[in-house]
């Protein structure tokens, strides 16, 4: 069964969702696993590949775009089919994608702005009524 994480940040604007999630692919991929990020647009995806480009100059990580050939261990997308070799799901998304569950793992990202912390609650209600396991890491403190 997909296991689901939340993470709460302290601040609310977009730019801290995107520096998180950069520092937080760095960990899932140092830990091996390959990673799909869906984004809700391509815009997003865009700034995203340029982020995680920049975010910590001393360092690589490997990434692209969805469908890029080779794939990459870390994929950006915003498509409704990210393809069945990715272990770890990120949703950067406001709405969880159809085709979490054939994810291991899916973390999500809450940020202290009500346009993301209203619909991340619905997604929270929608993950803890079908059963998921759900677990809250609270990066505010």
């Amino acid at each position: 069964m997909t296991h689901i994480d939340f993470y709460l940040l302290p601040v609310g604007n977009p730019g801290s969702r995107l520096d998180f999630a950069c520092r937080l692919t760095e960990t899932i991929w140092r830990k091996g696993h390959r990673l799909y990020i869906h984004v809700p647009d391509p815009a997003m995806a865009q700034e995203l590949d340029e982020r995680l480009w920049s975010f910590k100059p001393d360092a690589f990580l490997p990434h692209g775009m969805l469908g890029n050939q080779p794939p990459s261990p870390v994929e950006i997308g915003w498509q409704d089919e990210p393809g069945d070799h990715h272990d770890v799901l990120l949703n950067l998304d406001l709405k969880i994608p159809g085709h979490f569950s054939r994810f291991q793992r899916v973390a999500e990202i809450i940020d202290d702005s009500e346009d993301v912390r209203k619909p991340k609650r619905a997604d929270w209600t929608f993950y803890r009524e079908r059963g998921y396991p759900i677990k809250a890491h609270d990066m505010r403190r």
